[in-house]
């Protein structure tokens, strides 16, 4: 573990799970949080043995709420650039970084805690995830990615509607305009029989507890199947795939089409590839 204040980092074989730990604050993010993130996106970026990360948030309630609101209240314009610049470059960083990273969306993921899960490659929710660009309803527009990232992955149409109204959706929603990938939900075994009684009357708080507890569980170990799914493949085929879609937002077709065969043909460099290769066609022959 990590000696950071508000980010914890948890080493799992080859899959690195990045906390954010401010859960007194929804896991809001501050300028300390946003320097300590930016470090631990080095670190795991700098370690050969780290090929997939997993961002999420502390606790049961939150992903990450976005700015601090209580920062961003008294502070004039050149503070408001300087905080979404450093912001930008830290989410920025994230999205460019070479490894693979999955979302696990445990409760909000609002404003800037939405544009966060946005960098990601893969979001993951549990079905008490909020999502939501929520910025205008405090006089501000989206300003760490929302307004160009959110459009590029639910359309021009759903991404004004979100912003404009600033309304949250359920993970459900998400998942039907493809905002996430996936939503995890207890099954009927999984939900607990509420043993605890108060008044003569089950304790459904104490409930509600237990259960968020053991949906945010299973929220991380499909996060981490789902990364050691990936694992098991080239990393540097894994890393190529990952700079040619993300150039594929960008790129015109033919300029993207080229570029993916400079990506492709320099795979073949890699002794794993031909490793991977020979082991397929060894296979063919058992």
């Amino acid at each position: 573990m990590s000696s950071m204040k508000y980010i914890q980092l948890e080493p799992r074989g080859e899959v690195a799970i990045i906390k954010i730990n401010r859960p007194e604050a929804l896991n809001a993010v501050n300028i300390d949080v946003i320097t300590e993130l930016s470090r631990t996106i080095d670190i795991v970026g700098i370690d050969d043995g780290i090929k997939a990360v997993i961002i999420t948030g502390a606790g049961e309630k939150s992903f990450c709420a976005g700015a601090d609101i209580a920062y961003m209240v008294n502070i004039d314009p050149v503070k408001a650039e300087k905080y979404a610049s450093s912001a930008q470059a830290v989410l920025n960083k994230i999205e460019k970084l070479e490894k693979p990273v999955i979302a696990a969306v445990n409760g909000f993921a609002l404003g800037g805690g939405c544009e966060l899960a946005l960098v990601c490659d893969i979001r993951i929710a549990s079905n008490n995830a909020k999502i939501g660009q929520p910025e205008v309803t405090i006089g501000i527009p989206p300003g760490w990615g929302g307004t160009q990232r959110l459009v590029r992955i639910v359309g021009p149409a759903k991404a004004k509607e979100l912003i404009f109204t600033g309304k949250m959706v359920t993970a459900e929603e998400a998942l039907q305009i493809g905002l996430v990938n996936k939503v995890i939900s207890l099954g009927p075994d999984e939900k607990l029989i509420s043993n605890s009684i108060k008044n003569g009357k089950p304790d459904e708080k104490e409930k509600s507890k237990e259960e968020s507890k053991i949906l945010n569980r299973k929220l991380m170990e499909e996060s981490v199947a789902l990364a050691n799914e990936i694992t098991k493949n080239s990393f540097t085929a894994v890393k190529v795939s990952k700079m040619l879609i993300n150039k594929a937002m960008d790129a015109d077709i033919d300029t993207g089409l080229r570029l993916e065969i400079y990506g492709w043909a320099l795979c073949f460099a890699h002794e794993d590839r031909q490793k991977m290769m020979s082991a397929f066609l060894n296979k063919g022959k058992k």
